[in-house]
């Protein structure tokens, strides 16, 4: 006989006692509600199972305390017989089933405390610029995430409402934006809280390598041919002035 039959069988054993005893002729539900979670943080159980007779609770038991609870009168007066042990047993061995097989599930799949990777970009159009928080490949999906100005926190009304979406493999990902004056880009950061993360992490965005490289050889280029443009203005009109010293001098030569 499995786990699973146990519980019915030995509360089905409880309800003839107490049906004998009340002489009552009715048939009667019975049913547990299992349930678990795995953010313990969030003040949720990581299993707890709840037994009912038709509409009313009659025991519960959690992870926590591993002790079933009787929460009827009828069950109360029982709780030290060998079918409440063996129901207590029963409920026991369910909390480590369910312990054992989440974990399970959570190591094959890998997602376990997946912190999120971020990256702040930088877009410009012609007349707005525009910097984009995003947060990739985390789990689980609850993630906050804001922009700070000089450190300090922004009114929610200037930044873009945030958006997060399933990447089909169990992770996800979310983005927020905001625009800002052109040339104040260095003043925003995006701070990032995840339960992946042991503090909230905070990232800027910063020119990409290649674009300064870019930039500061386009500038050495620029300064080159100004002052090579320069130098060559130089020489010409330094033969120029050499050019009419000569000529000025061979014309008083010749009316002496």
């Amino acid at each position: 006989m499995g786990p699973r039959a146990r519980p019915a069988l030995l509360l089905l054993m409880l309800l003839q006692t107490a049906v004998l005893q009340g002489r009552l002729l009715r048939s009667h539900s019975l049913h547990y509600l299992f349930m678990g979670s795995s953010e313990q943080d969030l003040g949720l159980s990581l299993f707890e199972a709840l037994g009912y007779v038709d509409d009313q609770l009659f025991v519960f038991y959690d992870h926590e305390s591993r002790h079933v609870e009787p929460r009827t009168p009828w069950v109360s007066g029982r709780t030290s017989s060998q079918m409440w042990l063996q129901l207590s047993q029963s409920l026991k061995g369910w909390d480590h089933m369910f312990t054992v097989d989440f974990w399970t599930i959570m190591e094959n799949h890998n997602h376990s405390k997946v912190p999120p990777l971020v990256k702040v970009t930088h877009h410009v159009t012609s007349s707005v610029t525009t910097l984009r928080c995003r947060a990739l490949n985390y789990y689980p999906q609850n993630i906050t995430m804001k922009w700070l100005k000089d450190r300090q926190p922004m009114d929610a009304k200037e930044v873009e409402p945030k958006d997060v979406l399933p990447n089909g493999d169990g992770t996800y990902q979310g983005w927020i934006t905001l625009t800002v004056p052109p040339g104040e880009e260095q003043r925003y950061t995006c701070q990032v809280e995840h339960p992946g993360l042991d503090q909230p992490l905070l990232a800027f965005w910063e020119p990409s390598p290649s674009r300064t490289l870019v930039i500061g050889v386009i500038s050495g280029i620029a300064v080159f041919v100004i002052i090579l443009f320069i130098g060559i203005l130089f020489i010409i009109l330094r033969k120029r002035q050499t050019s009419r010293g000569v000529m000025g001098h061979y014309v008083l030569a010749e009316r002496e």
